[in-house]
């Protein structure tokens, strides 16, 4: 077993290290945004800026979904529009 084996331990310590260190960067994005709202609620404007930021995710979502949730026209729909589209262009 090299040094290297040695220090990193088994695939479970691995995986706690793992779990460790992700709740670590959890804990402090989380401790960012806290104090980023405590600051949105000092400002005057705080309505406005949740109604933006609601529109703005509003949109995110609607390009996530248009991206992964919309289904590639049909090969056969294509080639039939194709083959209609040739038609009309010659005339009958």
């Amino acid at each position: 077993m090299t040094q290297e084996a040695r220090r990193r331990g088994g695939p479970g310590e691995q995986a706690v290290l793992l779990v460790a260190g992700l709740a670590d960067v959890a804990v402090g994005t989380l401790g960012s945004a806290l104090g980023v709202v405590r600051g949105l609620a000092r400002r005057s404007d705080a309505a406005e800026l949740v109604s933006e930021a609601e529109r703005d995710l509003t949109a995110r979502g609607r390009l996530v979904l248009d991206r992964y949730a919309a289904a590639p026209p049909a090969h056969l729909e294509i080639l039939a529009r194709h083959a209609l589209a040739r038609r009309v262009g010659e005339g009958g």
